[in-house]
């Protein structure tokens, strides 16, 4: 468990920079004009691909977290707790959907007709993404 949530947090970093690097790049795209080449791809490849393994790495410890057990109290007791509603929840749920997010804009960023409207669909999509993921971070037990 220690060393799957300690991977969790060490990917969670990775995931951060090159989610912020990946929409710092699409701006500049966006406001300076430029064409969308291989770096402008590839970057944002990696974005995805780092999130979704974050995803998965984060699905395996929530399952085999000492929190899981908490839903057999029902989801009541979860509710009424906020450390077991961040983690059982909140956390979770608010992620995927950043996921799913960071995943729209890649999709729409292929049927771009314009490279401007690439990097606009990466830039906003990403955006909402890294928002939602900085927001559902237990920054008190992560840092």
């Amino acid at each position: 468990m220690d060393t799957i949530l300690s991977l969790h947090s060490l990917v969670a970093y990775v995931v951060l920079i090159v989610l912020l690097l990946a929409v710092l790049n699409a701006f500049w795209g966006v406001f300076g004009n430029r064409s969308f080449g291989t770096k402008d791809l590839r970057l944002s490849l990696f974005g995805l691909i780092f999130s979704h393994i974050q995803l998965l790495l984060g699905i395996v410890v929530y399952f085999v977290s000492p929190y899981f057990s908490a839903w057999e109290s029902g989801i009541g007791a979860v509710m009424k707790d906020a450390t077991l509603r961040l983690f059982l929840v909140e956390h979770p749920t608010t992620n995927i959907l950043a996921i799913v997010l960071i995943t729209i804009g890649w999709s729409l960023h292929k049927k771009g007709a314009t490279d401007k409207k690439k990097f606009f669909r990466i830039a906003v999509f990403y955006a909402l993404g890294i928002v939602l993921l900085l927001s559902r971070i237990p920054w008190n037990q992560w840092l």
